[in-house]
């Protein structure tokens, strides 16, 4: 400030001028010093950050149908590499693109350069299969990376690894299972640096270069990629799909187990495919926010894909759905940005985040009703505990545990929010378990199709996934012959059951029943019909030791993200 005390005694053109200069000059140091300079630095910057917009995005947007995965699936190789002559997206427009990303209270942004499909979307020197030969002939990646440079948004790219169309690559379509009979893995390789390496100079210094579908890789040839790519950007993050372990792992479709000794980011979906699919089911905004806060909570990142349209636009149903989102964030981001994971392990009710000496207790689910939250003593005195706006909740010590008082009034549609200050600083606390409000949860379950975990049309189909307590992303699916479907869950004892909480993936049951076992009969105590996405079902207790869920008619092959029992 003592700078501007002798202005006045420098004439107006110089006093302007100096001005300006002192200006750019202070700027130029609050730039480099948020900048985050190293990879450590970078990392934890990407950490605060918690959540990113995925763009898959290509010639095959035309279709309708999956990028990569439908060559020499649903269209022929021949058709599918020709595609890009007819790709001619007019609406595009980078900017529109990454105010969509603000809006939606996301930091970063991940953009798939190039695809199993082996296109790619800049101008790259390489290969002639680019989208410069399309009939667009603009480079939607330098456009993007233009636009993110203007709003502050953090860009990285998705790089697959693999290249079913290079022929130099071991394997082709349909999904890398043929082998080739002649191919080069050290010539394709160099061809992967030098493409890794064009990307980050022509657009960068970028945030991350996301890598998938090693398949020929193996550890050390992916760290040699890596190695090589850090020679031109020594601080640039990258994920662990080059055969390497790289910087942070990538749960896909469903959000990732607490974790805060190896960075993670879940990669899902907004809708059921990566690319543009017409008439796409959409998540609700529940669904949505909630792999956002159990990200959280689990001390990972959220990277939430969008496929552009064949002209270039968003859907505007998810455009929509990432503006609420980022309404939410407005008011509640807080309890997002800047926090880590715990200290209280994730649970069926919900999850909590810490930042300094304060936790956020986000609760998503609740059995309704006057009741208390159970969460142990972590050897910090509690100060004082608020619900998100200031009205205080009560709060009591009982042996071990802290009992705090939910009041239905209190309750809110999404998340529920409690602020608990502590005398002293809770980030180096280890994670505790916190005891479950559903008398379901973890406990052992069986299917008549009990199928193995497996990835089913790109989407993680788990039988253990129903009572896990995250419900946007695995969930059980029965069998395409299964003709009268059905899930149990043991609970270990009899309990007293008076409501259950079903949650469906899709809206193909049309109707079901739920049923008790009494010694070695099952009776129907609830008969429904439609789940859809959330099915809130009271009842008069029955006490029992197993619950099932019957589905009587279904219009196609039904799932179920999540069953809860509650006593």
């Amino acid at each position: 400030m003592r700078i501007f005390r002798y202005l006045p005694l420098i004439n107006h053109h110089k006093m302007k001028k100096t001005l300006i200069t002192v200006l750019i000059l202070a700027q130029l140091i609050l730039m480099r010093c948020q900048a985050p300079s190293t990879k450590e630095e970078r990392l934890e910057w990407w950490k605060d950050a918690r959540f990113g917009m995925f763009i898959h995005w290509g010639p095959v947007s035309i279709k309708g149908t999956e990028i990569g995965w439908s060559r020499g699936r649903e269209w022929s190789i021949e058709e599918y590499d020709n595609l890009y002559k007819q790709f001619n997206p007019i609406q595009f427009n980078a900017h529109e693109w990454v105010q969509t990303a603000k809006a939606a209270g996301m930091k970063y942004i991940v953009f798939t350069s190039k695809h199993h499909d082996g296109f790619c979307m800049w101008n790259t020197k390489y290969t002639d299969y680019n989208i410069m030969n399309s009939p667009f002939k603009r480079d939607v990646m330098k456009e993007l990376s233009e636009a993110c440079k203007k709003e502050g948004i953090a860009l990285g790219f998705y790089h697959s690894t693999c290249d079913w169309h290079n022929p130099d690559f071991p394997l082709t379509s349909p999904g890398g299972t043929v082998k080739r009979e002649v191919s080069n893995l050290d010539r394709y390789t160099e061809y992967l640096k030098n493409q890794s390496v064009e990307i980050i100079k022509n657009y960068g210094p970028l945030l991350v270069m996301w890598y998938d579908v090693p398949q020929q890789f193996d550890s050390i040839r992916g760290q040699g990629v890596i190695d090589h790519i850090r020679k031109i950007q020594s601080n640039i993050l990258v994920n662990n799909r080059t055969g390497a372990k790289g910087d942070f792992d990538t749960p896909e479709q469903r959000v990732g187990s607490f974790n805060n000794k190896r960075a993670w980011e879940t990669c899902m979906t907004i809708g059921r495919q990566w690319a543009w699919k017409p008439d796409d089911e959409v998540k609700s905004l529940e669904q949505c926010l909630h792999s956002l806060i159990r990200s959280a909570g689990g001390d990972g990142n959220l990277l939430f894909n969008v496929g552009p349209r064949p002209d270039g636009t968003i859907e505007p149903l998810q455009v929509e759905r990432l503006k609420e989102m980022g309404q939410w964030l407005g008011k509640y981001g807080y309890a997002i940005y800047g926090t880590r994971g715990g200290p209280f392990k994730p649970t069926d009710w919900g999850v909590s985040t810490r930042k300094g000496n304060k936790v956020y207790l986000h609760i998503l689910r609740w059995a309704g009703g006057n009741s208390e939250i159970t969460i142990p003593d972590i050897g910090i005195p509690i100060k004082n505990v608020v619900f998100a706006g200031g009205k205080v909740a009560g709060s009591k010590k009982a042996e071990n545990n802290y009992l705090i008082a939910i009041d239905e009034a209190s309750v809110q549609p999404i998340n529920t929010i409690l602020e608990i200050e502590y005398e002293g600083d809770v980030m180096n606390v280890d994670p505790v378990e916190v005891k479950p409000q559903s008398v379901s949860f973890m406990k052992s379950v069986n299917a008549s199709s009990n199928l193995k975990a497996s990835w089913i049309n790109h989407e993680w189909v788990d039988l253990k996934a129903v009572n896990n307590g995250e419900w946007s992303g695995s969930f059980w699916k029965a069998a395409e012959d299964d003709k009268q479907p059905w899930i149990e869950i043991d609970l270990g004892k009899a309990e007293k059951i008076s409501k259950i909480l079903l949650y469906e993936s899709g809206t193909n049951i049309n109707s079901f029943e739920l049923q008790y076992k009494d010694g070695t009969t099952w009776k129907t105590f609830h008969k429904g019909t439609a789940i859809g996405e959330k099915c809130e079902i009271s009842t008069d207790p029955v006490e029992t030791q197993h619950i099932r869920l019957q589905i009587t008619s279904f219009s196609d092959v039904p799932g179920i993200y999540e069953m809860m029992m509650f006593n």
